[in-house]
């Protein structure tokens, strides 16, 4: 058994966070490092993903990897894990945190293009890129975990994000398939967000979100960044050694059931 000082200790481990240069990405990555892990830091702009990676190593000291990647297209999948494994000579854990959900003015007027981008993103190039992580994983012999981040909306659709809701919905289930499949070196969970303030909610009309939270959310709040690291920790470190295809809330309560 883990001495209870190094059960969330991620010592020697490389971390790969996709979507990680802001938002909850962003808050997972710091956490990562803090706790011992080498963090690649990966998304679509190059030049956010290396400024992260040099105030990951400013504050932690930990060394971190800026890497540009558009997770929805797959001909950039096989380069990426490459660079990474040459760099960092391997890959222990996996966070598929990258996503978006475009809006859009009504679901007659979604177009094929802006349908097939949410779900190439959101669940398309998540399950390519975790089968690519998971067999070298399982064929290094490394113990490692891949962690999707989801959203209630897989549960709890609503009319302005239906093509998201299905993606995310597909990752739940993705994350069931691979914990069976490639059970038992790798393990393979999901974290299902609920409504956060990061950057996207900026958009959002806070006073009827706020009035909304009291009436539909039990703990009657939007959850702060912060808050999605202790989830992302249980799942990445030992802690959770004996957890695989599990879909955790992290919503405040907001949805009934993980689906």
């Amino acid at each position: 058994m883990a001495d209870k000082d190094d059960l969330f200790s991620l010592d020697d481990r490389v971390v790969v966070v996709t979507g990680g240069s802001r938002g909850l990405g962003r808050e997972m990555c710091l956490s990562f490092a803090e706790r011992g892990a080498r963090v690649v830091v990966a998304s679509r702009k190059a030049q956010a993903c290396d400024a992260l990676a040099a105030e990951i190593t400013e504050r932690t000291g930990q060394e971190a990897l800026g890497a540009a990647l558009h997770v929805g297209r797959w001909d950039e999948h096989e380069p990426f894990v490459e660079r990474v494994i040459a760099h960092c000579g391997g890959i222990d854990v996996l966070v598929n945190n990258a996503g978006s959900s475009p809006q859009y003015p009504s679901l007659a007027e979604v177009s094929e293009r802006l349908f097939d981008s949410v779900i190439g993103l959101n669940m398309k190039g998540p399950f390519r890129l975790s089968v690519l992580v998971g067999e070298h994983m399982v064929e290094s012999g490394r113990r490692g975990s891949i962690i999707n981040v989801s959203s209630g909306a897989a549960v709890q659709p609503t009319y302005g994000e239906v093509p998201y809701a299905m993606a995310k919905a597909g990752l739940n289930n993705l994350t069931l398939a691979l914990a069976r499949i490639y059970a038992p070196t790798v393990r393979v969970n999901c974290i299902m967000p609920g409504p956060f303030f990061t950057d996207v909610s900026a958009a959002w009309d806070m006073e009827s979100f706020h009035q909304s939270a009291a009436k539909s959310i039990p703990l009657g709040r939007g959850g702060e960044p912060h808050e999605i690291v202790g989830a992302a920790l249980y799942l990445a470190s030992d802690a959770s050694s004996f957890t695989t295809g599990a879909t955790i809330k992290v919503d405040g309560g907001l949805a009934w059931a993980p689906g």
